[in-house]
């Protein structure tokens, strides 16, 4: 790969989603991770908190009107986030549009958020957390998802249920910082120059770590404490 740091930094927007229950049940006990009570986690009220909050700065700063697309990991956590912070306002039942999220999403409690005036939302797999073993990087099928998130474009999923999850196999650091070698190189692909990536800290943990073999030292650090 020689596309430079700089042009990563500059032109792709990562955002990694708010706290979700597992977050909580993770920092008291590590072992909870394990839980099938945290399957594909949503987020907490605190985690909406801090969605309203990114929200009204990328609102206030211009960002919102710069982005021409939002890629999002087909997780539960992600979706939320995505859509809390880069979706349109509050949906009209009389709207001939589909909604983003629909109406308290898994009992979030929180309203619709309208598609209108906001960008083009794509799920991709190849930004997910690590895989296996730990539910809460468990997705949902794509047939259970569309309901909750009408608007979002899942035509890049490949199955409809989550084949790429295993109980007893945690996927490797390295096989997480491959995988984000490939989400770049399809990045590199799109048409659009501004985008925003909501995924996860461990996917860009490792994938930005990779990503700062082609940087100066420096540089590289950096990307390494992201």
């Amino acid at each position: 790969m020689h596309l430079t740091c700089l042009h990563f930094i500059l032109f792709y927007g990562q955002v990694r989603h708010a706290q979700g229950f597992h977050n909580v049940a993770g920092e008291k006990d590590h072992s909870a991770y394990m839980s099938p009570y945290l399957f594909d986690a949503a987020l907490t009220p605190l985690g909406w908190e801090q969605v309203d909050n990114l929200r009204k700065y990328v609102q206030s700063s211009g960002l919102s009107k710069q982005i021409e697309l939002v890629v999002v990991s087909p997780l539960l956590r992600t979706m939320q986030t995505a859509v809390g912070v880069f979706g349109g306002g509050g949906y009209d039942a009389g709207m001939d549009i589909p909604p983003l999220m629909a109406e308290n999403t898994v009992d979030s409690g929180r309203p619709a958020i309208s598609s209108l005036n906001a960008p083009p939302f794509v799920a991709m797999e190849l930004c997910r957390e690590h895989l296996g073993v730990h539910w809460c990087d468990k997705r949902r099928s794509v047939t259970e998802y569309k309901p909750l998130f009408p608007a979002i474009d899942f035509s890049l999923i490949e199955s409809d249920e989550d084949t790429l999850w295993k109980l007893d196999v945690r996927e490797a650091n390295e096989e997480v910082a491959e995988r984000g070698l490939k989400f770049l190189n399809w990045l590199w692909t799109r048409k659009e120059t501004e985008i925003a990536i909501v995924t996860h800290s461990g996917f860009l943990l490792h994938t930005l770590a990779a990503f700062g073999d082609d940087c100066h030292p420096s540089v590289k650090n950096e990307i390494g404490k992201a």
